[in-house]
């Protein structure tokens, strides 16, 4: 992890002499990320009207549209289960509950196929009754009754939330109960009666990337304003979040303190003392199980004179660590091509996902008379498997199977190993004749970097194949064979080519694979993703003029480099929720919190190589492009709908043609009904096929 330190006295001269801060006058489409103004939305009023009434008098808006609402709003998707004690939870949405019901049925009920759902929340009467756009964002229940719930609502989708004390015996929120407001920060329980509580105190408890930098200590029945601190970081930090273990029957509250995005520091609360700090590194990961502390490393770490690998998942007695003897066992150590991808725990199992060449497996390790032992547990291969829900009060867990053309499969693992499918989606679109391949191509810096094609066994190589090339490459997130119905029913089978590449910057190798994109080093996973493109062009299997890009997020701003960079691989770009403009990213909304993975714009030696990629400084008037889909969403207060806003007005200014589509609501994502998603999805794919057919 790079660290920098700019002495006090230097802060005002960096400030006004570097390029950053210059250019920010220079911009003159600043007012676009003045989300709600008049002006702004006018704006974005006018390029969805244009946009729409284009898309929807194409021959296919409409059956892709219908289609994805019948995936949407069907019964034969799998209620996905919530383990709370003795009930089974889920959040539902369909036709008739838009915005969807938090229900629960029996243990027994759902296992024999036909559960009898009670319906605990109805978000759609929720909204109506108090005239506000909910978003139900989850609910956090104390164990092991799992009486006391925080519930999380969103309006309209974005990541802050409103917290409200929910009882699930009277089905009711608790008259006088624990109420925060809107929040991009949140609660825990300690016990019936006491919260940690990381939220929007007011008087600078907030850090510059949104998110609190206080953790308090709040009594039931006591005003929110007499909560005690117990901990407290810096404005600079990204945040600082309440939390806790759940072990042995025993509740153990945690601070988790990030001054950085990939590095955390995580605090014991007790009772009364001060908070004590786990003394491992800041880049690894804890669970507590069976007694045990275990460790996800993410570096090399010297300790106990032992000195144990980048990658691996170590353990040691919990109470002897805190006591200062940190005796650690090796629990799993993967090869060059494994990655850990996921640790989770129960009662008192530890569950790993792990990643081999991309291919998904789970194993289960206990501990047991001083050792670890572990097996792997039945699930088929070549696919993700992928944890549905576990519990600390129990051994019994759901883990979920899929690839690319095989619907998802839900089973349930019980104490003693036995693996059953309890419920299987049925296919959502014909994969008759389809196939999966997996190939390398060879980046820039010689890297092999390896990438999924999905695609009738029929198609000619003779590059006409519409193909859609998808990637993300950031952030240690790994991509993993996964059925996506609306892929399979608006692309697949109207005989496009699906292509998924693992490029560097994601976390499909660990945490090597990430960091080599890092910082300085971003532009190997743009080359990576330009290499793909490349390789499928050599093989045949499409050509520029049938080529189109699509990523969200990260992902955004990787299809907006990649455009810019090599406009003559592409003819259709998806850009959806990006950031674009890298020079003030970090000033708008959660931006400040990823300077970890991009550097500081506003430091000179950073900006003088993110402004080499930054979409918004490398776009021209003098290259032809192709015309761009740009999607985002009002309500998006991770990444500014700015980047979306400002790229496509500037584009426009300089005479390109692009398409703009922003849904009102949604959060970080495509919408919040299933008629706002079906919208959304109808308009990429009719886009796609109108570029690249």
């Amino acid at each position: 992890m790079i660290r920098r330190f700019i002495p006090g006295f230097l802060l005002a001269f960096v400030f006004v002499v570097c390029p950053a801060a210059a250019q920010e006058a220079e911009d003159p489409y600043l007012w676009l990320e003045d989300v709600e103004s008049d002006q702004a939305m006018a704006w974005v009023e006018a390029r969805n009207d244009a946009t729409l009434a284009d898309f929807r008098a194409q021959p296919v808006f409409e059956p892709i549209y219908e289609r994805t609402l019948d995936i949407l709003n069907s019964n034969e998707r799998i209620a996905y289960p919530n383990i709370q004690g003795e009930w089974l939870y889920n959040f539902w949405q369909d036709a008739e509950h838009e915005r969807g019901i938090w229900r629960r049925t029996a243990w027994d009920a759902y296992l024999t196929g036909e559960p009898t759902w009670e319906i605990v929340l109805d978000i759609d009467a929720l909204a109506e009754a108090e005239n506000v756009n909910w978003v139900y964002k989850g609910a956090n229940c104390l164990p092991p009754e799992h009486r006391h719930c925080l519930v999380r609502l969103s309006r309209g989708g974005a990541d802050a939330v409103e917290t409200r004390e929910f009882d699930l015996t009277t089905q009711a929120f608790v008259e006088d109960g624990f109420f925060l407001p809107e929040s991009k920060g949140g609660a825990a329980w300690v016990d019936a009666n006491t919260l940690l509580v990381s939220t929007d105190f007011g008087e600078g408890s907030m850090t510059t990337s949104g998110y609190p930098r206080v953790v308090k200590r709040w009594m039931r029945g006591t005003p929110l304003a007499s909560a005690e601190t117990v901990f407290e970081g810096e404005t600079g930090d990204v945040g600082a979040w309440a939390g806790g273990f759940e072990m042995d029957g025993e509740r153990i509250a945690v601070v988790t303190h990030a001054p950085s995005f990939f590095e955390s520091a995580y605090y014991i609360v007790p009772d009364e003392d001060e908070p004590v700090r786990l003394d491992i590194p800041m880049d690894a990961d804890p669970d507590l199980v069976s007694g045990q502390l275990a460790v996800y490393l993410r570096s090399d770490w010297t300790v106990g004179g032992t000195t144990y690998p980048q990658g691996a998942l170590i353990a040691t007695d919990y109470e002897a660590f805190l006591n200062g003897d940190p005796n650690f066992q090796v629990v799993l150590q993967p090869t060059d091509r494994q990655t850990i991808n996921s640790v989770s725990s129960t009662k008192d199992y530890l569950l790993v996902s792990l990643l081999d060449n991309v291919r998904g497996e789970l194993h289960r390790f206990q501990f047991d008379d001083g050792e670890w032992s572990g097996a792997r547990v039945d699930a088929p291969t070549l696919g993700r498997v992928g944890l549905a829900s576990t519990d600390n009060t129990t051994n019994r867990f759901f883990f979920t199977y899929t690839n690319y053309l095989q619907p998802t499969t839900l089973y349930l693992a019980e104490p003693d190993g036995t693996v059953e499918a309890v419920r299987q989606l049925p296919p959502m679109f014909d994969a008759e004749g389809m196939t999966v391949q997996q190939f390398m191509a060879t980046s820039e810096d010689g890297t092999q970097v390896p990438y999924f094609v999905v695609h009738d066994e029929a198609i000619a190589l003779d590059g006409t194949n519409p193909t859609l090339l998808y990637a993300y490459g950031g952030f240690e997130v790994a991509l993993t064979p996964s059925y996506s119905a609306t892929v399979g029913a608006n692309w697949l089978e109207r005989g496009g080519v699906y292509v998924i590449a693992n490029i560097r910057g994601g976390g499909e190798f660990g945490p090597a694979w990430h960091r080599a994109a890092q910082l300085e080093h971003r532009q190997r996973a743009y080359d990576d993703f330009l290499a793909v493109a490349e390789d499928l062009i050599a093989r045949g299997i499409t050509s520029p003029g049938h080529l189109g890009i699509r990523g969200g997020s990260n992902g955004g701003l990787l299809v907006g480099v990649a455009f810019t960079q090599r406009p003559d691989l592409f003819d259709a770009v998806v850009c959806s929720v990006p950031l674009l403009d890298m020079q003030r990213y970090n000033k708008l909304l959660a931006g400040a919190s990823w300077m970890a993975e991009y550097g500081n714009p506003d430091e000179p030696n950073d900006w003088a190589f993110i402004q080499r990629y930054s979409p918004y400084h490398n776009v021209s008037a003098d290259v032809d492009y192709p015309r761009v889909l740009f999607t985002t969403t009002t309500r998006d207060d991770r990444v500014h709908p700015g980047h979306a806003r400002k790229m496509a007005a500037k584009m426009e200014a300089m005479g390109h043609a692009v398409y703009y589509f922003e849904n009102t609501e949604g959060g970080h994502g495509a919408g919040v009904t299933p008629e706002q998603r079906a919208t959304m999805t109808a308009a990429i794919y009719t886009y796609l096929w109108k570029q690249l057919r």
